[in-house]
């Protein structure tokens, strides 16, 4: 490409006069466009904010100046241009360039902004912080600070917070707000684009700073009469447009806007004219979600994250998945559970934030759009929320991505918990979600919803199982918390269960014993029983199979008379990364009886389970997709140190770390959570 094979860091850019731009913004839209068909990711975001992009890099001198985005999701572009391109096709790769911007992989990252909502708060943090600590230190003063902020993250409370603060204190922030939402268009209006014109241009704002001076000098002008005289500014400004004053002006942040984002050269010109003016101030810009991409402008919710596609077609291959007759999706359970209980019971609602689509509350919403309720990107107000609808009486399901819930968690304890209101929290993308990362994974929800009184805590390990706990929650008369996985589902039918117990609340069930027998001893005790509590559940009961294939091979060639005997373990080590303990290194029972348990609930924990577990058991191996400090294995550890059983208790799960991004086939293998790493652990636990 002309330029952009030429662009290694924005300085690189900086050297391109002004009307080389809008090529760079083609050649990077295109770039964009081929990567992500065959290495998903975040599209339609990333094209509505390539002008933007190039515009805040050329006009900024990152990475001295601070560019703050908000969500992290509209930053292709900004990797791109920041030393990135080379390895872009490794992004959301394992080991590969990160989702979402992070410090710890560039410099011209100013922070994490995986999350929404956050970027006024730290910017405005990063701009006082930088004056304060350059009036002690004999360090540069006079950067820029700029938070991105758009994609729907206005409609976090975060953000208000933020710019509440913003208008409190002296500072010199500049406010970007990326407005793509096609139903706003307020280009249109000739006059409104004039007033633009004249509040942007050199001239206009030269002669206005130096009037100001001049007051100031002459005693006329105070902070106050500043206040006072922009109010009446912005009054002036709105009848002069017929538009009503803003949030911005109407907390004396001062207004430029409505600009077309994708005008690179404008945006430019603006950018210059408004960046050294003192004082906090906004510039919204108008951009189309998919921009110069037809199939992605045409369906913005669909191509916000497509999967991989034909470029020259626009046809999705996930697509194709849908067809394949293969399980259910968590979400689509869900989904159609929700829809036929609200077509058996009208107090039925749901409540998502931002998330129908994702957590397919969608599927309700089509038939029942007055009793489904998304209220942006407000996870804290979606809990509240549904508090007050269940005092009145309402059924309510609210969907929370298990990593945004972490959002809300006083909004549970404060406004459902401690009132006792049956609020149904269902918690979507629980464990290892993949390709997003740290930001999104949701492994602490066990252990952060666990110590809440008044919470009960459940989680299927088949679709089943999810039904059945939609239907039991409402019966319950409290607050319940149903957590399930990213990915397919898994149905009952065909699976073993030792214990065709239903679904009850607190009650676990005994999924299998398995015997592995040593020789052609009898079986002679039970020495190991497995606990887990969901969707991994199925990986523990492949992993089970596993250990009963690999010591039964083992078995009968260590009492073979032919050479076979001397070569197992090499034969097993082909088709797998696991070791296979050796037969000098393990000595096991006679026989070994290997005892599965879906415990199905962390809070109420099925003691009579336990206890049989305490009295049987030497030796408990727990089993969950979240972080092990507070989960269910502590659970189970503190109800036997409580309950007098002093068992050997294994607790495999993710340990005290943030997990990296890549597949969740990779990231389960790295932790040791899929079949292989827990028949390993399995085979650790049965040594003597």
């Amino acid at each position: 490409m002309k330029y952009l094979d030429t662009i290694n860091s924005p300085a690189d850019l900086r050297q391109l006069p002004v009307s080389a731009l809008p090529e760079v913004c083609a050649e990077v839209r295109q770039f964009i466009i081929e990567e992500l068909s065959h290495n998903p990711g975040h599209l339609g975001s990333s094209l509505g904010a390539i002008e933007l992009t190039v515009a805040l890099h050329y006009v900024f001198d990152t990475p001295d100046d601070r560019i703050v985005w908000d969500v992290g999701h509209q930053a292709y572009a900004h990797k791109i241009l920041t030393g990135r391109r080379e390895r872009f096709h490794t992004n959301r790769q394992f080991k590969g360039l990160a989702p979402f911007p992070t410090p710890l992989e560039s410099e011209y990252d100013t922070c994490v902004c995986g999350h929404a909502s956050n970027s006024i708060s730290v910017a405005l943090g990063m701009d006082i912080g930088g004056k304060v600590v350059s009036g002690q230190k004999s360090v540069v003063s006079g950067k820029h600070v700029v938070a991105v902020i758009g994609d729907g993250a206005m409609t976090g409370g975060l953000a208000f917070e933020g710019l509440n603060n913003t208008s409190m204190r002296k500072n010199d922030l500049l406010i970007v707000l990326n407005d793509n939402n096609m139903a706003i268009d307020p280009l249109k209006g000739g006059f409104t684009q004039y007033l633009l014109d004249i509040t942007t241009s050199s001239f206009y704002n030269r002669w206005r700073w130096r009037l100001y001076q001049l007051a100031v000098r002459l005693h006329l002008m105070d902070e106050e009469k500043k206040q006072q005289m922009m109010r009446r500014h912005n009054n002036l400004k709105s009848i002069l447009t017929k538009q009503p004053n803003n949030i911005f002006q109407a907390m004396n942040i001062r207004y430029f806007g409505p600009a077309d984002g994708h005008d690179v050269v404008d945006l430019v010109r603006i950018m210059r004219e408004i960046k050294n003016h003192k004082g906090p101030k906004v510039l919204h810009i108008i951009t189309k979600k998919g921009k110069g991409y037809a199939p992605a402008e045409q369906d913005q919710t669909t191509w916000h994250a497509p999967g991989e596609f034909c470029v020259e077609t626009g046809e999705r291959k996930a697509t194709h998945a849908a067809k394949t007759g293969v399980p259910p999706l968590w979400q689509e359970v869900f989904g159609e559970e929700l829809l036929a209980m609200a077509r058996e019971d009208a107090r039925v609602v749901g409540v998502t934030p931002a998330m129908p689509s994702g957590c397919s509350m969608s599927i309700m919403q089509k038939v029942f759009p007055e009793r489904v309720f998304d209220v942006g990107i407000a996870e804290g107000h979606a809990v509240t929320f549904s508090a007050g609808m269940a005092k009145e009486g309402a059924v309510v399901f609210c969907n929370i991505y298990s990593s945004f819930l972490q959002r809300a968690y006083d909004n549970i304890i404060h406004d459902v918990a401690i009132a006792q209101l049956p609020v149904i929290l269902c918690i979507d993308r629980a464990g290892i979600v993949g390709n997003d990362g740290a930001t999104h994974h949701g492994l602490f929800d066990l252990a952060y919803l666990r110590p809440i009184p008044h919470l009960t805590i459940c989680a299927p390990r088949t679709a089943g199982d999810l039904r059945a706990m939609m239907r039991l929650a409402p019966t319950l008369g409290g607050p319940v918390a149903i957590r399930y996985p990213r990915g397919r589902s898994v149905e009952d039918e065909g699976l073993r269960m030792k214990d065709e117990r239903p679904i009850c609340v607190g009650k676990g069930v005994c999924l299998r014993e398995v015997v592995i027998t040593a020789g052609e001893l009898p079986a002679s005790s039970v020495d190991l029983a497995v606990l887990s509590i969901g969707a991994i559940g199925n990986t523990v009961a492949e992993a089970i199979d596993l250990l009963d294939e690999r010591l039964r091979i083992k078995d009968k060639r260590l009492n073979s008379n032919d050479s076979e005997g001397a070569a197992w373990r090499p034969h097993l080590l082909e088709n797998s990364e696991t070791s296979v303990i050796s037969p000098s290194s393990c000595v096991l029972h006679p026989s070994s009886t290997i005892a599965h348990y879906d415990m199905r609930w962390l809070k109420p924990l099925d003691e009579d389970l336990l206890r049989e577990v305490g009295e049987r058991y030497k030796t408990i191996v727990t089993v969950e997709d979240g972080v092990i400090d507070g989960g269910l294995g502590s659970a189970v550890l503190e109800w036997m140190a409580d309950h007098g059983f002093t068992p050997r208790v294994i607790r495999l799960g993710v340990r005290d770390q943030f997990v990296e991004h890549g597949s969740t086939q990779e990231l389960y293998h790295l932790l040791k959570l899929d079949k292989e790493g827990i028949c390993e652990s399995l085979l650790q636990a049965l040594e003597k």
